[in-house]
């Protein structure tokens, strides 16, 4: 039974040509597991009915369009194409016209291509450190035809319009936004637990964990689900009916092809649309959610619950949180998806204070499953101690930053400078900077390991000893120092928080500052209201204070600029002429 399947061991196979099917017979045995130990419920969608301007039929595109798409597109080749994607670039100018026909003849009529439905899947490890030899290591990732990305991108495209014009996706999904990322939602969620850490409230944080969220998606829900919440209609609806039906993929390893399999649920993970679709087929759950007044942010297939009680209301508070749960496990198996409670984290945030003070039990119960509270845990990879300190994050940071740096440090002698500056931006800068927000108001001691970091990439990019001095290393690099860069991050998602850009779960946490009586001076439009503290250690390094903070010192004329690309190039500026004049 595939009950076991979490321990199934590669079998030593002596004929490498049956290794191919052994994964294409986990992968798929797996999800006909998950799936048939759903209970037949019949589908209750509370989510609303759709009210509006139908998605009905697609509009043509024209070969400029196509010819962008492609250009701008990763020169990634699939087995199935029939010619190399860097070849299909170079004669884009002969290949264009039938390319683009080929494109408008499926948005016209409503159907895929059969070569487009099909998939190669080679297996992947989900992270480096785990046993290559257990199956349920892998992930089964679908590497599609180029052109079927070509043709789901121009569809997502259309269809991100028309979700976007009705308003259609829950305010706390935050994939494949614009300006909506996994770090503004941890941020929404880090913002409420200090706040209530300052109002002397224990918060429980929990990450639920969906196992093969994509691939056990039920087709016929999903199709209703688009037609009467998303108002997707007539020809554009028969075109999702074409992507969904008749799909197949094989496994590949070591170049040796399994038999092909027919792909009866789910949608493909590596494909344009399937996260897209994922989202819309779980919409309902934020409603669900709501019913239980719990907050929570979703990216994708993960969903962050949280909720905050005065040490009276503890009980209370973890009742309303089971009772959510329970919902949304039966949610989940009516919907044919799966919660995983043995993947599922809890962490416990309280001040040191008044956990001392405190006798609360080392676990919660959900459903069947019961879930120590750890000390840390990874939340949309960004690292959350239960003193909320982020040193674990800090340390995790630079732990795999100076991985980085010594596998660079390793060829330097080869490298140029642009080119190993190139390299350190890459890979250690941007590690730096992922999540950096959450930092605001952390003091030096916790920000300075990262400052070493960034030092020691300066100091390998410039080739210089360890003796130097690095600020004028920094100031060469035009690289502004790591608090600048937290602030500097900061500062640009406040900026399109007034303009009206930034996720609504961010806007609401800000006031603009409006004077009780007009002043003969014009008022000052880009002012945020700051909210009132009592304990620094908490309260104040809420995202909603701090990076107000950091706004309201910025200078007039960098907070009224027009454009979001002129507020930034202002504001680095005016950051690099602070520290290094």
């Amino acid at each position: 039974m595939l009950g076991k399947a979490k321990q199934v061991i590669l079998p030593t196979v002596h004929d490498m040509s049956k290794l191919p099917d052994v994964f294409s017979k986990y992968f798929h045995e797996k999800i006909l597991t998950i799936r048939n130990s759903f209970a037949q419920h019949s589908v209750s969608d509370r989510s609303p009915i759709f009210v509006g301007n139908s998605f009905s039929v697609f509009t043509p595109v024209s070969e400029d369009c196509v010819r962008k798409l492609i250009v701008k597109s990763a020169k990634t080749s699939c087995d199935l194409d029939p010619l190399p994607t860097p070849l299909l670039c170079d004669h884009l100018d002969i290949l264009l016209p039938t390319i683009t026909r080929i494109l408008n003849e499926s948005l016209s009529t409503g159907t895929v291509p059969s070569d487009f439905k099909k998939a190669v899947i080679k297996p992947l490890l989900k992270k480096s450190s785990l046993d290559p030899n257990v199956l349920k290591n892998y992930r089964p990732i679908s590497n599609l035809p180029f052109l079927s990305k070509i043709l789901e991108k121009i569809v997502l495209d259309q269809l991100s319009s028309h979700l976007s014009a009705n308003n259609l996706l829950t305010l706390h999904q935050s994939a494949y936004r614009t300006d909506h990322s996994t770090e503004t939602a941890v941020l929404s969620i880090l913002n409420n637990i200090l706040t209530s850490l300052d109002d002397n409230k224990i918060s429980l944080l929990l990450l639920l964990d969906l196992s093969a969220a994509f691939d056990t998606i039920d087709h016929e829900i999903l199709l209703s689900r688009l037609e009467h919440t998303f108002g997707i209609q007539n020809s554009v609806l028969n075109w999702f009916r074409s992507y969904l039906s008749d799909r197949t993929n094989f496994v590949i390893v070591n170049d040796v092809p399994s038999q092909e399999t027919s792909l009866l649920f789910g949608v493909p993970q590596g494909s344009v649309l399937g996260p897209v679709l994922f989202i819309m087929y779980t919409s309902p759950l934020t409603d669900l959610i709501d019913r239980h007044s719990v907050s929570h942010e979703m990216f994708a297939d993960d969903t962050q619950l949280q909720n905050s009680a005065t040490p009276s209301e503890y009980a209370q508070m973890t009742t309303s949180l089971q009772s959510c749960i329970a919902d949304v496990e039966l949610w989940m198996s009516t919907n044919k998806l799966r919660l995983n409670c043995d993947k599922t984290e809890a962490i416990r945030f309280t001040k040191s204070s008044l956990s001392s003070s405190l006798s609360l039990p080392p676990s919660i119960t959900l459903g069947s499953s019961t879930i120590e509270f750890s000390d840390s845990v990874r939340d949309l990879g960004i690292f959350l101690d239960s003193d909320l300190s982020m040193k674990h994050h800090v340390m995790k940071v630079c732990q795999s930053a100076y991985i980085e740096l010594k596998r660079i440090g390793s060829i330097r002698p080869y490298l140029t400078e642009d080119a190993t500056k190139t390299l350190v931006s890459s890979y250690i800068l941007s590690r730096l900077d992922y999540g950096n927000s959450v930092l605001i108001g952390c003091p030096q001691s916790v920000i300075h390991p990262l400052q070493r970091v960034q030092n020691s990439a300066a100091r390998l990019v410039c080739k210089a000893p360890r003796s130097q001095s690095c600020s004028p290393l920094l100031k060469k690099l035009h690289w502004l120092p790591v608090e600048l860069r937290i602030q500097y991050k900061c500062c640009c998602i406040c900026y399109k928080i007034i303009s009206g850009s930034a996720p609504s779960y961010l806007s609401d946490l800000f006031t603009l500052y409006t004077p009780s009586r007009s002043l003969r001076s014009s008022v000052d439009t880009r002012i945020f209201r700051l909210s009132s503290f009592s304990r620094k250690q908490h309260g104040q390094r809420a995202f909603s204070h701090s990076a107000a903070v950091a706004w309201n010192s910025l200078p007039y004329s960098i907070r009224h600029c027009q454009t979001f690309c002129s507020f930034k190039s202002n504001l680095k500026t005016h950051f690099f002429t602070q520290y290094f004049d």
